[in-house]
């Protein structure tokens, strides 16, 4: 169902429950995400499957979908011959089939429109380090027009996500300002620091005062350290947070696979609720099982605790 309300009046009232990964959930409906597009490349290829990975999330109760656009970039498309005007129109729909999934929930469905990291675009691993080599005008002109296509199809909020370094944070967040639409950082982290090696207040720092922000957090990060770093985000900008750690298993980018052992444990949604996270689900190798456990915890959109 569309939202009747604006995300910032749902989070002011009580917990939203996040979907969990996306490709992971493709992968179960025997999906191939080859390439350096993964999920992104069935935008043009099979748009139908990615519409039946949020319609599994919608049924697990999620209700903010995150859209399929991490690895989508105006350079990534022009390396499979898409143009454009045809790229523009990948992220548009990207927006329209997360939509479309949420108007048959018999709840509020809020749509997220995913704005991975350079590092994702670079498909070797670099979302989990930072630290590309290129400078931050560079960097600018690679988030700039993708923010604005994604804003122009009429998303509910941005999601930066995956964010691994401060430095490439500033830039999303300079580059989201004045865009018409919420949203919200969100950095990947290790050993309580981002993956570049900031401190995470310092990090969390960059969001504080900007109007445009409306929740702070972690995601795809071991499950065992998103409680404190949740609390340090609410601490330092006095917003909600957002709390969506991948499985506990860890990416091997040469080998194209996860490994070690998963941790994610839905009892830890209430920690995480209770150290002020207001946007919660699951990142890669989270699935709809996973999330229905975490609504279940949640009580699915009740009042916030504390």
């Amino acid at each position: 169902m569309r939202p009747v309300r604006p995300l910032t009046e749902a989070l002011a009232k009580g917990v939203l429950v996040l979907d969990g990964g996306l490709s992971n959930q493709l992968e179960a409906q025997g999906r191939d995400l080859s390439g350096d597009l993964w999920s992104a490349r069935l935008l043009a290829e099979d748009p139908g499957q990615i519409e039946a990975a949020h319609r599994a999330y919608v049924r697990a109760g999620a209700q903010v979908l995150i859209t399929s656009g991490y690895q989508a970039s105006f350079e990534g498309f022009a390396r499979y011959g898409i143009g454009r005007a045809e790229a523009a129109g990948l992220f548009a729909r990207s927006v329209a089939l997360a939509r479309a999934a949420g108007e048959e929930a018999g709840h509020e469905v809020w749509v997220a429109a995913s704005v991975g990291p350079y590092g994702a675009y670079l498909a070797d691993g670099s979302e989990y380090r930072g630290r590309y080599g290129v400078g931050a005008a560079a960097l600018e002109r690679f988030h700039r027009p993708r923010i604005e296509a994604l804003a122009a199809a009429g998303p509910d909020v941005l999601a930066l996500e995956t964010v691994p370094d401060a430095e490439e944070a500033a830039v999303l967040l300079d580059a989201a300002a004045g865009c018409g639409v919420p949203v919200w950082l969100s950095y990947t982290v290790a050993g309580g620091r981002t993956r570049a090696g900031q401190e995470l207040a310092e990090a969390f720092a960059l969001a504080r005062g900007r109007e445009e922000v409306v929740a702070v957090g972690v995601n795809c990060c071991d499950p065992a350290e998103a409680g404190e770093a949740v609390a340090t985000a609410v601490a330092v900008t006095g917003l909600p947070a957002v709390a969506y750690p991948n499985s506990g298993e860890r990416w091997d980018a040469a080998a194209r696979r996860w490994r070690g052992p998963a941790g994610f444990d839905p009892a830890l949604a209430a920690e995480w609720r209770g150290a002020g996270a207001r946007l919660i689900g699951g990142c890669c190798r989270v699935g709809p099982s996973t999330v229905a456990a975490v609504a279940a915890r949640l009580g699915a959109g009740g009042p916030p605790e504390g």
